[in-house]
């Protein structure tokens, strides 16, 4: 499996105009059910059909702009990021497969994005001081913790090192490799300035808006209806409907009232509320 497989990004990298063509393509390409999406699936992993992986790839690029997007703070070409982060889903194609019953989307943002940090680290060169994996990890999670441009005081670093798990030495020798990025020891290579970019230092995605997250969110929110639905049904009629009237229904019911309805005691209507839900959740545990 190659670029080949995608026409737009064949032999030559996208420049600013045939980005805008690029995005433009994609969007309109249709996103895959689930239900052909497996499909596709089970044919690339039992008969290698290219054509199928070709699918699955294009109908998630536009997720892969939106991921890359987040990344563009780091004074890197859109266009570059883009490209990283296909070769991402290229890699997380091969490797997806049917059984694993989740959106290929779901599955592939790590690939996309672990491409697309090995390029911010290759090329942004302050970065290239981040060089074990405590480093890396902490490089991308400082920077988006950061809360200003100056120093962090005491109680902001012990805070940091709490939060990402590490020690305040390191948070403090890495924000320091960070601040050099402010000043540039090498003077640049071309003089014209209106080609020259330097790098911002203080801001990278918000997680909090990454469309990747929300669609696996969503996608694992499907999953867990479609399993209390499932569990539901392997119930018997009497504990169907008090799990409906006393955890699902908007107005609930009461053990009292239950009890009365079905002449048993509300001990009893506990008792079968409980064993319900314990079955159900050996469905959701299976």
């Amino acid at each position: 499996m190659t670029t080949a497989l995608i026409p737009a990004l064949q032999n030559t990298p996208l420049s600013a105009g045939t980005l805008d063509a690029y995005i433009r393509q994609i969007h309109d390409i249709p996103v895959l059910s689930a239900e052909d999406e497996r499909e596709l699936a089970l044919r690339l992993e039992q008969q290698n059909d290219l054509a199928a992986a070709q699918q699955l790839i294009m109908s998630n690029l536009r997720f892969v702009v939106k991921i890359a997007r987040g990344y563009t703070g780091y004074g890197l070409p859109l266009s570059d990021l883009i490209q990283e982060g296909n070769i991402g889903l290229m890699k997380a194609v091969k490797r997806f497969s049917a059984s694993h019953e989740v959106r290929l989307i779901s599955y592939a943002v790590h690939w996309i994005k672990s491409e697309i940090h090995e390029y911010v680290l290759r090329n942004w060169r302050i970065v290239k001081i981040a060089t074990t994996k405590p480093q890396r990890k902490l490089f991308f999670k400082l920077r988006s913790s950061k809360k200003r441009l100056g120093w962090f005081s005491a109680e902001e670093v012990n805070d940091v090192a709490r939060t990402l798990g590490v020690k305040p030495e390191t948070v403090l020798e890495m924000e320091s490799r960070l601040s050099g990025s402010d000043v540039t020891f090498d003077p640049p290579t071309n003089d014209n300035d209106e080609e020259y970019h330097f790098t911002p230092a203080a801001y990278l995605t918000n997680n909090s808006m990454d469309p990747a997250h929300q669609l696996e969110h969503d996608d694992s929110r499907s999953q867990e209806l479609s399993l209390m639905n499932h569990s539901l049904k392997m119930l018997d009629e009497r504990s169907q409907d008090i799990i409906n009237r006393r955890w699902l229904n908007e107005d609930k019911a009461t053990l009292h009232e239950l009890a009365d309805e079905y002449e048993v005691s509300a001990e009893r209507i506990r008792q079968i509320e409980k064993n319900a839900l314990n079955k159900m959740r050996v469905t959701f545990e299976a």
